[in-house]
Formats: structure tokens, sequence, C-alpha cells
């Protein structure tokens, strides 16, 4: 019988860092779906928030309740700030190299809704790729690829381990402690920014086992994302590009989002992607993001990563203008949890990360906030459990499972269509007549004979699409309008 001391859901910035926490001498394993760095912390480009100092606390506080529309729990934004500093410190001290300018001094940027420039960046817009090979290096424990979990084993208010399918066949995993840092939903939207790898399973199964999904309403999209590609994840284009000063324009070169918003291009996620929108929707016209105010070497050596991506798609930046449209980018909702990262009601288990929702992000999260967030409440997962003395449980028996009908027949159609009814009808704008078109659907598919995967991915999307019937009101990157026309929907 396999048992560890620890089993860790993911091999992004969350769980890694989980993992670096914890000591070698304890028996710790760190699984992954696919690849480990099929995460989205590999395509994180922007950066990681530190406060530049202790003054700076409470404006990056304000600034998160603000771009969250203040639907945050300001003591958990509070707790994120105050220790991001001793974060860096721990880094740098434990060789993470971020960029920093001849002088030695570490370089900082501005991206949107921040106050001041204060987000660390590495290998100029590559920032998730270094932290993730960082992580990788530093991380002491077993780590296991091809590992897709599919069941938390779960009786008695506590979790005795994970089922999973493991280089494809069926493999039972216990442990004491279980976190879960597998990240967000990004799979179940038609156009999205993520890894293919992210796919809503483990919230599905928390719906299964009755553990709460909070906040599943306040999905985020990304407004400069490059779309015209084949694939379900698209090119997504940093927000540290408006924050270096690229315009956002329409075919005429007009920077319209200043009719929507005094900041323009420096005003928050949900803010823009739905101005650009609604101005495509009434005006037909395509909307870019433009580089021409850049001198071109800077801009290869600051943006080296995106130069070199869109030069084999054959744009020459900064002198070429780029297509740009929203696309869903992060779950600010997720598994509930208190500050240490415990699933209340739940012994040994613990989420991290976008996979959790720890009451930071509010209704929208602040630009690059995320790799923060996943790192210091990884480690408060981590410390948490170090802090417990440590009983062996009797593990029950779990006689069921679900190793023969992880896929069937017809799952790749449904996942398809799913994805496609959740960007048009739970997207950007939303409507009432729209979101039971949604609910409808994933209760047809549902009752249709359906493999474990898809039924978890399901699950998940109905969770979604209750949170935002149940919320009446806009706020933040839930933006409803009362009007269920067919016109408006396909728009």
């Amino acid at each position: 019988m396999k048992r560890f001391d620890v089993i860790v859901i993911g091999a992004g910035i969350a769980g890694l860092y989980a993992a670096m926490q914890l000591p070698a001498s304890m028996k710790v394993l760190v699984v992954c779906k696919d690849i480990p760095w099929e995460c989205n912390t590999f395509y994180a480009q922007g950066g990681i928030v530190t406060a530049l100092d202790e003054k700076d606390v409470p404006l990056h506080i304000e600034d998160t309740l603000k771009a969250g529309a203040f639907h945050n729990m300001k003591e958990i934004v509070r707790i994120m700030s105050e220790e991001s500093m001793q974060l860096r410190e721990d880094l740098i001290e434990r060789g993470m190299e971020f960029d920093r300018a001849e002088d030695g001094h570490l370089l900082y940027t501005r991206e949107a809704a921040h106050s001041s420039s204060r987000i660390l960046h590495a290998g100029g817009d590559a920032t998730g790729r270094y932290m993730h090979y960082f992580m990788m290096r530093n991380n002491p424990h077993l780590l296991q690829r091809n590992t897709l979990v599919y069941d938390l084993l779960i009786e008695g208010g506590r979790c005795y381990g994970i089922r999973a399918m493991v280089n494809y066949r069926p493999t039972t995993i216990y442990a004491n402690n279980v976190i879960i840092a597998s990240g967000g939903i990004g799979s179940l939207y038609a156009f999205n920014t993520n890894s293919r790898t992210v796919s809503a399973d483990i919230h599905g199964i928390c719906m299964e086992k009755g553990i709460e999904l909070k906040d599943m309403e306040f999905m985020q999209f990304h407004p400069t994302v490059f779309v015209k590609t084949p694939y379900a994840r698209k090119l997504l284009l940093t927000e540290a590009l408006r924050g270096e000063g690229a315009w956002i324009v329409d075919e005429e070169g007009r920077r319209f989002l200043f009719d929507y918003d005094p900041r323009g291009e420096l005003a928050g996620r949900d803010i823009v992607s739905r101005a650009i929108f609604d101005y495509r929707r009434k005006s037909s016209m395509e909307v870019y993001l433009d580089f021409s105010m850049f001198e071109e070497e800077w801009f290869r050596k600051r943006f080296p990563n995106i130069s070199h991506t869109f030069e084999a798609l054959g744009y020459r930046l900064p002198r070429q203008r780029v297509p740009i449209s929203p696309a869903f980018h992060y779950a600010n909702g997720g598994i509930a949890c208190d500050d240490r990262g415990r699933i209340p009601g739940m012994d040994g288990l613990y989420v991290a990360g976008e996979a959790a929702c720890t009451g930071v992000h509010g209704a929208n999260r602040l630009a690059s906030n995320s790799l923060l967030e996943a790192a210091v409440f990884a480690k408060r997962c981590a410390q948490d459990i170090l802090g417990r003395c440590e009983v062996r449980h009797k593990i029950p028996f779990f006689d069921k499972d679900y190793d023969t009908q992880l896929k069937k027949e017809h799952d790749k159609e449904y996942k398809y269509a799913l994805r496609e009814i959740m960007w048009k009808d739970v997207g950007i704008i939303r409507s009432t007549g729209g979101l039971h078109e949604a609910k409808n659907f994933i209760y047809d598919i549902k009752n249709r004979d359906i493999g474990r995967l898809l039924q978890l991915r399901l699950n998940t999307a109905a969770a979604i699409v209750e949170a935002a019937l149940a919320r009446k009101e806009s706020l933040g990157s839930h933006y409803i309008e009362d009007n269920t026309s067919k016109e408006k929907k396909d728009a």
C-alpha cells in the first residue's frame, strides 16, 4: 500500500512552493496530470507582485480591494501583502533571478489598476517559466507525471488520499494530508489562455463531496489575447505591455477605451475586456494592440518571448499591431478555504493557488497578484501541516471506483459544445436568458451516457452558472445584462 505524509496535486507554483516548505525527511509526493511544465504558472508572462516596502502595503491592499470591487476579504489581502516582502527575500535567497538594472537594483514594472510599479519579472516577459524552472530545481521531493486524479478518498470528514490514472493505470495512493494545487477551470471555455491540463476536474470532485465552491460567478477574462489560432489555449499578450505604454486601438487607430473609463488602457481587466467586447459588437471593427511607440531594440529585450512567438506567426513587433480579443484567463472563485488553506469541515485536505478561493481576489483579480497569492498561501498550507501533531488514522475501505468509465464515445463532442456555450452565455457579458440556456444544456448532457471526466467538468460548469444566476446585480467580472433577446446573445 502506497502511503505518504503529503500528496500535492499539481506542479505549478502553488504545488511546488508548498513542497519546497516540507523537509526532505517527510514522505511527499507531487503529482501532475501531464508533463510538469504544462501548467498555468509556466505560461505566466507579466510577473509577481510584491509590496515595495512597509509603506506600500496599504497602497497594495487598496489597489487589490478596488480591483476586486471590494468583494475581497480585507484581512486575507493584508496577510498576502505583508508576507509578500518575506516571500521576495526567500525566493532571492534560494537563487531565483529576477530582472535587474545594470546597477544591480531589482526592476519593477506597472500593470493596470496598480498605483505604482511593484511587479517583479524575469526573462523579460517569461516570469512564470523562470519561476517554474527555479521551483522544479528546488523541489526536494518525488514528482510524478502522467497522474490524472479522478477521485478524492473522503470518509467521515477526513481525506485519506486520491485515486488516479498513473500512466493510464488506475492507482490508489493514500496520504495523511492532501494539498489541492490543481489550478483553475480554463478548459471549460472556447477561448482561454490556460494550459490544456486545467480542466476543473478537482472542482467537480469537490462538488460531489459536498465541499463548497465559492464566488464561482467571478470568472476573469483577459482583454489582450491573440485568438486567431486553431487551439483552445490562445496567446496571451501580457498586461505589462500596457503598463509600459502600449495602446488599444480600433481599425482607424483610435484609442476608444477612454470612452469607457478615464484610465484608458490602465483600467481594470474586467472594464477593458467589456469595453473591447462592447465596442466590437457595436462598431463591427477589429481591435488591435499597438506597440508603435516602442523602440525596437528595447522592446525585443523587454519582451523577448512575445517578440519570438509573434515573429513565428508572421508579425514584426513592435512595428506591426496585433488583433486582439478578450479570452477567459483566471478563476477568481474556487474551493472555499481559510487563511491556512484548510477546507472547512475536512481534516487533512488543503487547497492553494488558483484552485482556491481565499478571498484575496474578490470579484476581479488585480494583475499579477496570482503568483503571489499562490506562493503565500501554499507556504501557509505547508506550515499548518508541519505545526500539527500527526496521527496515523486507520484507512476505511473505499469500494467505489470509476477506472473503466473515465471517457466515453461522445465525450469529446459534448466537451466542445460545452466550451462554446460557456463562452457565449457564461462569458464576459451575460444575460438571464443565456444563463438559463447554459443551465439547461448542462443538465441535458449530464443525463446522457458520459464518462467521469466530462461529468466532473459539467459539475464545475453548473456551479459557475448557478452562482451567476444567484447574483442578480453586476459586480466586478460578473456583468449581467437583463436582456434575453437572441440578437443580444449572438452578437
